[in-house]
């Protein structure tokens, strides 16, 4: 094996894009179960915003709903799902730019969530961190932990080689280590 992660046996989901193609709406039901949660972890990462991810990701399913007959043509169902993730994310953070809204931070819901300081403030560590990685970097990271991509999948996505995608992952993971233990 040559260090890159293998993409899995895909003929669960080329079944599964038939099925979509076709109208089945268990596929549909099925396509949310195995990829929603994954999905809107990316988003609300991507995001910061659970409620912008809930949105995000509702647009997606609705336009692969309405745009069922393109899934034909489809060969990774993974890839195609967070490349049209990443361009609703990319034009939800347009929006934003050209309309800013004020965003209400309820710092005692986090408290109540997080009663111990000291993990709190790793956890803004680790958040800093990652903000001071490249863009590239970033997206990298996202897809592997929130959305549980391989580097093949990821690869597909923004048109690099798998071997890229691993090794933006692991100068990032090095990156990483280095930033948390110097604070």
């Amino acid at each position: 094996m040559n260090g890159v992660d293998e993409p899995d046996d895909d003929s669960d989901g080329r079944l599964l894009l038939g099925r979509l193609a076709a109208g089945d709406a268990e596929a549909f039901a099925e396509l949310y179960d195995r990829f929603g949660l994954r999905l809107h972890r990316t988003a609300a990462r991507w995001l910061r915003s659970r409620d912008d991810a809930d949105d995000v990701v509702q647009e997606l399913f609705l336009s692969i709903v309405r745009s069922q007959s393109h899934l034909r043509r489809v060969e990774n169902l993974p890839a195609y799902l967070f490349a049209s993730l990443r361009r609703f994310v990319t034009r939800t953070i347009q929006k934003r730019q050209r309309s800013p809204r004020v965003v209400a931070v309820e710092t005692s819901d986090v408290a109540a969530k997080i009663d111990d300081a000291r993990q709190l403030n790793q956890r803004e560590c680790v958040e800093a961190a990652l903000q001071s990685l490249s863009a590239e970097q970033q997206e990298v990271i996202v897809m592997k932990t929130d959305g549980e991509l391989t580097f093949a999948e990821i690869a597909a996505v923004l048109g690099i080689s798998p071997n890229t995608a691993a090794s933006r992952y692991r100068y990032a993971l090095e990156k990483l280590r280095c930033l948390v233990s110097d604070r």
